[in-house]
């Protein structure tokens, strides 16, 4: 209830119903509340995650090319932007672009799930044909929280070194090879990027549609895009932990 002036210059009087205005929010902010909104933003985060994990196997890849050609490019990503930019620093940027990019996809993905589930809060009642969404769709989520799970040891094993016994700062190329030499921990990358290829796979594919660059022409395309992109990043990134085991490098 607010009040009002009357007209005539009376006293003012109360209005009853009336709310004081709201100050606006921000037009993003209202646009992320809605389901359209949340699936825009997730493909935008996820062309982040697209663009780091084909980068992060290319680089690995160096592995192939000798121990210092690998070791050189770690510490060529630590003096990015040098000296202009402090060492490390845009490395940091880079990371914490990545990191809020990931938590916002995380975010978005989650609130998608609660809208789902209030606007259908019985479930489904017969059984579910799947006629549009795969094995790679309906595994999203759970490949989303396994893959979670993987970064935390990836960031302990390689990045930090917790996990690592023989984790040498500075030394990447010994670093994969130690770690990679533990046959349950090859077991683990491979597993790892099996369903990171699954989740690839979807996330390649839904992101036109999530932008609204859905047309049933490209729709073709789209598949091979999709199972292409995630194909050659779960090669590449499968080639390292079998070439260790194996003794193909060492």
């Amino acid at each position: 209830m607010v009040s009002r002036t009357t007209p005539g210059g009376g006293g003012a009087v109360a209005v009853p119903g009336a709310h004081p205005r709201q100050r606006p929010r921000l037009w993003l902010l209202d646009f992320y509340g809605t389901a359209v909104g949340k699936k825009a933003v997730m493909a935008i985060t996820g062309i982040v995650g697209l663009g780091f994990v084909l980068v992060h196997m290319l680089g690995n890849l160096k592995i192939y090319t000798g121990e210092q050609h690998l070791n050189d490019y770690g510490e060529y990503l630590r003096e990015i932007g040098s000296p202009i930019i402090p060492e490390t620093g845009t490395l940091w940027l880079l990371r914490a672009i990545l990191i809020v990019a990931v938590l916002i996809h995380v975010h978005a993905a989650w609130s998608l799930t609660q809208m789902n589930r209030r606007a259908r809060p019985t479930g489904y009642q017969g059984p579910r044909r799947f006629v549009a969404a795969d094995y790679a769709s309906r595994t999203m989520r759970w490949t989303g929280v396994l893959l979670a799970l993987f970064i935390v040891f990836h960031l302990f094993d390689l990045t930090w070194g917790p996990a690592n016994p023989n984790f040498t700062r500075g030394e990447p190329y010994h670093n994969l090879v130690e770690s990679l030499s533990r046959g349950w921990v090859a077991a683990i990358y491979i597993v790892a990027n099996l369903l990171l290829g699954l989740h690839l796979y979807h996330g390649a594919w839904s992101l036109f549609q999530s932008l609204g660059w859905n047309n049933p022409r490209f729709n073709l395309w789209r598949r091979y895009f999709a199972i292409a992109f995630a194909a050659v990043v779960v090669a590449g990134n499968l080639s390292i932990p079998i070439a260790i085991v194996s003794g193909a490098v060492d």
